[in-house]
């Protein structure tokens, strides 16, 4: 496994005493290094999204080359935490996954790809063709928690009331956010809501561009290293970063201001003013360019996690028909961007090669999918 390339953001350059002219240029640019305007095809709004632009139908060819390439994969008595482009052959199908990974990175920034039959498969079998088809998408996965998890079942639990308050395991509608460390985000659908539930989605790039050009004070407030972090451990840094020509996004409101799943540790320094009208910005532009996708099971969804914001509404589920999603962190070292020095420990920390992983198909006991805790 490569190592994460990552490079220092510059520090924004504050306001000098050199006369009313150059202070005025100074308070109402947009910080030093960063672009008036993103002109990339990931700068959409959501009215502009051409449903089926996006997705991919699996053909029966490639649904045979799937289950022969499980089956081939099955006869190497590998571990599933194994699968990789290498292992897990696809000689048509996978160049038009790795098509799909230079979308994911410079075209629209998402794909879904259509067309597994969850009711024909067993869990294995379903959840290996899907890491097939990931990691030719992306050829990394990340760990997600301390135990190693490289998947995570995205599921309602109201065993506890804290758990039943994490978006992870709630039924409610979670704000846009990004994951922690990971250039596209995955997950399968192994079943739907009865009601609810759609995936949501806005660009980061056009919430950049719309703040650039009416507010870029707030670009400034993004851009600057004074957000104080508490997950996965304390660190303040920017929201935004502007690296090799990519605005990378990383940001989530829990790590920030807390929640009744994460309690802040009251040690620790709380946003500002400033801070709070730029989240409460992100997310009204982002919710006014939103796309909103209407997942079946089978679907599996891919997203620039650094480029474009996800979110979900809220669902009700049956007594049999439950949602779950199985979550992975993916990289690609053939496209992946590079990654900004302020985020390079939660990459390390998720593609350590030498760290443990833990690979389980089925939800199991808490012990083994912990929440994310606070640092002692």
């Amino acid at each position: 496994m490569s190592s994460v390339s990552v490079a220092a953001i510059g520090p924004v350059t504050a306001p000098t005493a050199q006369g009313a002219r150059s202070a005025v240029c100074e308070i109402s640019g947009i910080p030093e290094g960063f672009p008036t305007k993103l002109d990339s095809e990931l700068a959409w709004v959501g009215a502009d999204i051409k449903f089926p632009d996006y997705v991919y139908h699996l053909t029966e060819t490639d649904i045979a080359e799937l289950e022969k390439a499980y089956d081939n994969f099955m006869k190497l008595e590998l571990d599933g935490d194994n699968v990789d482009g290498s292992n897990f052959v696809l000689p048509t199908l996978g160049p038009k996954l790795r098509g799909m990974s230079k979308e994911i990175y410079a075209g629209l920034g998402f794909v879904l790809i259509r067309g597994l039959d969850v009711k024909k498969y067993q869990v294995e079998q379903l959840t290996i063709m899907y890491m097939g088809m990931q990691s030719h998408i992306a050829s990394e996965r990340g760990r997600q928690d301390v135990v190693g998890n490289i998947l995570v079942h995205i599921i309602p639990d109201k065993s506890t009331e804290m758990r039943a308050a994490h978006h992870r395991h709630s039924t409610d509608a979670i704000g846009f956010h990004n994951e922690e460390a990971c250039d596209v985000v995955g997950w399968l659908t192994r079943n739907t809501a009865v009601s609810g539930g759609k995936c949501v989605i806005s660009s980061a790039y056009q919430v950049y561009n719309e703040l650039a050009a009416a507010r870029p004070d707030i670009i400034r407030t993004l851009a600057k290293g004074d957000w104080p972090f508490s997950m996965p451990h304390f660190k303040c840094r920017p929201i935004i970063f502007y690296e090799d020509g990519n605005l990378i996004t990383n940001f989530g409101r829990a790590p920030l201001v807390g929640s009744a799943a994460h309690p802040r540790p009251k040690r620790y320094p709380i946003v500002n003013k400033s801070q709070l009208e730029a989240l409460d910005a992100i997310q009204a532009i982002a919710y006014n360019n939103k796309y909103e996708i209407q997942t079946q099971p089978g679907d599996i969804h891919f997203i620039n996690n650094l480029a474009v914001f996800h979110s979900r509404e809220g669902f009700v589920d049956g007594m049999s028909q439950k949602r779950h999603l199985v979550r992975t962190w993916n990289r690609d070292t053939e496209n992946g961007w590079k990654i900004p020095e302020a985020l390079a420990r939660e990459y390390i920390d998720a593609y350590d090669p030498e760290a443990p992983i833990v690979c389980q198909p089925e939800p199991i006991p808490d012990a083994d999918f912990p929440l994310r805790s606070q640092p002692n």
